[in-house]
C-alpha cells in the first residue's frame, strides 16, 4: 500500500517516533503498552494494515478510536457480522433518487441513458467507501470491527483495499484513494482468518493486561474511583479470569464494575458491594453461579 510522500511528511511530523504516539494515545486516554504503541506506529508510518486480534474486552476497538483521535483523523468504523455483504460495507446505488430522474425526463420528453443513472450524484457510500474518499489533509483511521464475524467471501472482497487502497465498482472502474486510510482490523478469533488476509497486515496480539495497568485505566475512566478501589477491582477481575468462566471479564467490564460501584458510594470492595454488582462485571448466570460457589470473598483484596 503506497502513501503520498506529502501525508507520509505530515504524519512523520506528528508522530516522529513510538514515544510520541504512545502520549497522543495517553493523551485520549488509552493506555497503550510498549508493543501495542510500536505496532500501531508502524501500521501508521508504513501506511500497512494492522489486524488486532485478543479476548473481547481488551481494547482492540478503544485502540482505533484512540489512534483517529491521536492522529486528529476521522475514524470510519464498519462493524462486520454474518453474512456482511460488499454493498453494505462498500457502496449502494440511490435508488429512489435514481427513479426521480427517470419520471422527471419521461415527464419532460428526454431520453435518459444508463451512463447517467450511475454517477456519483447517485452514490451512497459507504464505510469502506468513504474512507478511501477521505481528502485528508491526514488519513482517516478504518476500522473494521470484529472481521471473524463476516464470511471467507468478504475477507476476499477487502484484499483489493488491504493491498492497493483501491475498489473495483463495476459501473465506475477502480477507485483508489488519494490518501490511503490506516486500516485496523480486529478479530476476537472466533474463527480462523485466511493466510492471505493476514499476509496484508501487520499483526499485534493484545492480551489482558496487569492489574496495574487496569487500575491505571480505572482511574482514567471512572475519576470518581479511589486509588484502593481502582487497585481492588483490578485484582478481583484477574482473580475472576482465573476462573473457568464463559465470558472472562476484560477492561470494559473492569470499568464498569468500578462505575457501579461509585454508583452506590463505594470507596473500596466489600462483600455487600461485590453482592449488589455482580451482574455488571460477569454476563452469564453460570459464571455468577460458578463465582458464588467459589465464595464472593475470594475475589475481595485487602485495601492499602
Amino acid at each position: 500500500m503506497s502513501v503520498k510522500i506529502e501525508e507520509m511528511e505530515d504524519l512523520s511530523q506528528r508522530v516522529p517516533d513510538v514515544a510520541t504516539l504512545a502520549g497522543a494515545l495517553d493523551g485520549t486516554g488509552y493506555l497503550a503498552g510498549d508493543e501495542l504503541a510500536t505496532a500501531l506506529f508502524l501500521a501508521v508510518r508504513m501506511g500497512q494494515p494492522i489486524l488486532l486480534e485478543g479476548e473481547p474486552g481488551v481494547g482492540k476497538t478503544e485502540a482505533a478510536k484512540a489512534l483517529a483521535a491521536g492522529l486528529d483523523t476521522p475514524l470510519v468504523r464498519l462493524q462486520c457480522y454474518e453474512g456482511i455483504a460488499a454493498a453494505e460495507a462498500l457502496y449502494e446505488w440511490n435508488y429512489p433518487r435514481q427513479l426521480l430522474a427517470i419520471r422527471l425526463a419521461e415527464a419532460s420528453g428526454d431520453a435518459v441513458r444508463e451512463a447517467d443513472l450511475f454517477t456519483d450524484e447517485y452514490l451512497l457510500a459507504r464505510p469502506l467507501l468513504a474512507a478511501l474518499d477521505h481528502p485528508g489533509p491526514r488519513p482517516a483511521v478504518l476500522l473494521i470491527d470484529e472481521i471473524d464475524r463476516a464470511d471467507d467471501e468478504f475477507e476476499a472482497f477487502l484484499f483489493e483495499l488491504l493491498a492497493e487502497s483501491a475498489v473495483t465498482i463495476p459501473e465506475l472502474g477502480t477507485r483508489r484513494a488519494a490518501v490511503p486510510p490506516v486500516v485496523v482490523l480486529t478479530s476476537n478469533r472466533t474463527r480462523d482468518l485466511h493466510d492471505a488476509l493476514k499476509r496484508r497486515c501487520l499483526y499485534h496480539w493484545i492480551g489482558y493486561p496487569e492489574p496495574e495497568r487496569v487500575a491505571a485505566i480505572i482511574r482514567r475512566r471512572v475519576p470518581g474511583a479511589s486509588g484502593t478501589l481502582a487497585g481492588q477491582v483490578a485484582e478481583s477481575v484477574r482473580r475472576l479470569r482465573d476462573l473457568d468462566l464463559t465470558k472472562p471479564p476484560g477492561i470494559a467490564e473492569a470499568v464498569n464494575w468500578a462505575t457501579a460501584l461509585g454508583v452506590f458510594g463505594e470507596t473500596e470492595l466489600t462483600a455487600p458491594g461485590v453482592e449488589r454488582t455482580l451482574s455488571t462485571v460477569l454476563k452469564y448466570s453460570e459464571d455468577e453461579q460458578a463465582v458464588r460457589q467459589a465464595g464472593l470473598a475470594t475475589l475481595i483484596v485487602p485495601g492499602d
